[in-house]
């Protein structure tokens, strides 16, 4: 599938692309919003923090962890711009007053959780709460990085999942992130004095954005590789999750977060000595994911082909 036609920032030769499978073969949609490691120099100049401060935001690698998609049928869309640029997982207009000059449009939604904390469609601070800017954005550059960025994303992303249902009678979006080890630790576990950390949370919006088999049988295949997996805590899904599952209009949609201690050396941010056997273990899951789509939706699937 192509990208819609739209403007693009003169920083990227491509802001996403679209790894499409040989053959359509799947009803499932994989997204990895947050692995982008292009660095405009435009944005490095403004911003206080270094290049390296700035990827402790980046779901560093997740694209590749989960390259095994094509495999199976189904495409992959993944963005080459960072999460610390523009945030895809918010809504399009969460913005933070205090990081922009002048007033921000009507529309816009200054007091959510997320924009409290800095962590906006523009994102104020990194994951540490490091403040990214030297000075105050322009509400002009907000709404620029919005309209050709954001917005070409989704509107690439609803037309594959548009496209699987309209081919398989179901789409079934996995949205790809990674977490800090540093957070990756299950409240009631800290509770009881139980050290272990997190491998994995599934977030499925506390059962409303996806069938329950499709997280069971992802869960299932993570702890028969021995990976400590947690459902909806301390992630439950973010607004992609939220935007796209709507299991009712036969759209499911999943969060898969990886903990990047597992995978990659999180000062020096290289892939560590297990990427390999976790990109396996991954692609072990996208392979079972998607027998699970046959045996759940098979009657959608049959339907569609006729």
């Amino acid at each position: 599938m192509q990208e819609p036609e739209a403007p693009l920032e003169s920083e990227f030769a491509s802001p996403f692309e679209v790894l499409e499978p040989r053959e359509l073969a799947s009803p499932l949609v994989f997204s990895s919003p947050h692995s982008g490691r292009v660095y405009p120099a435009a944005f490095l100049a403004a911003a206080r923090l270094d290049a390296a401060a700035l990827r402790r935001s980046e779901d560093a690698y997740v694209d590749e962890l989960f390259a095994a998609a094509t495999a199976v049928g189904a495409p992959l869309l993944r963005a080459h711009f960072p999460r610390a640029y523009l945030d895809l997982n918010r809504e399009p207009y969460e913005l933070d007053p205090k990081l922009f000059e002048g007033e921000l449009p009507p529309f816009a939604n200054v007091r959510s959780l997320r924009v409290a904390a800095g962590l906006g469609t523009i994102p104020r601070v990194v994951a540490d709460a490091r403040e990214i800017y030297a000075g105050r954005l322009s509400v002009d550059e907000a709404l620029r990085r919005i309209e050709s960025l954001y917005k070409p994303y989704h509107a690439s992303l609803r037309g594959l999942m548009e496209r699987a249902q309209e081919r398989f009678g179901v789409a079934v979006l996995v949205d790809c992130h990674s977490m800090p080890s540093s957070s990756a630790r299950e409240p009631s576990l800290a509770a009881r004095g139980d050290k272990r950390r997190l491998d994995f949370v599934i977030g499925d919006r506390y059962g409303a954005s996806a069938a329950p088999g499709l997280v069971e049988g992802v869960e299932e295949r993570l702890r028969a590789r021995g990976h400590h997996v947690q459902r909806n805590r301390p992630y439950a899904g973010g607004f992609i999750t939220e935007h796209f599952g709507r299991p009712a209009a036969g759209w499911h949609a999943i969060q898969i977060e990886v903990s990047r201690g597992l995978y990659m050396d999180e000062a020096t941010l290289e892939r560590g000595p297990r990427f390999a056997a976790i990109a396996a273990d991954l692609a072990g899951v996208v392979a079972g994911l998607a027998q699970d789509c046959d045996k759940i939706f098979g009657g959608p699937r049959r339907m569609a082909a006729e």
